[in-house]
């Protein structure tokens, strides 16, 4: 698709981080939890509706992103979901939780308030971990 561009409530909310083998890697901007969103380059608007190779190599990017959460951040929970209700550029969420995070047992929509925004030296942290740059 070479005229792919991110939907604009996904940049407001988020941090590019680049580019992973199937999908674009952002971080979302409130860092009460260790957040990340995979973008697929596709117009189709459903994961399960990806031709399957495609399908596979973004839930590998999600595994890639899922790993670093519990490995480095030391996360002993990952949910990952792909809602779209707001946004209806099909986008993954894995989203790093433990029982010390702001709304711990709660899913993080409608609970977590905006406690602290990461610094930029943070940013090139999960950019050169992740994507390597």
């Amino acid at each position: 698709m070479p005229d792919f561009t991110l939907h604009p409530r996904l940049l407001a909310d988020c941090h590019p981080l680049g580019r992973l083998s199937a999908s674009h890697l952002l971080l979302h901007r409130n860092a009460a939890v260790p957040w990340f969103i995979l973008v697929p380059e596709t117009d189709l608007g459903n994961l399960l509706d990806l031709p399957v190779a495609q399908r596979d190599t973004v839930l590998a990017d999600c595994k890639l992103a899922s790993d670093y959460l519990t490995a480095v951040l030391g996360c002993p929970k990952v949910n990952v979901a792909w809602i779209g209700n707001l946004v209806p550029q099909l986008h993954v969420h894995v989203i790093g939780r433990s029982p010390t995070d702001p709304c711990w047992p709660k899913p993080v929509w409608g609970y977590l308030e905006m406690t602290r925004a990461y610094t930029s030296s943070e940013v090139d942290t999960f950019k050169a971990a992740l994507v390597g740059g």
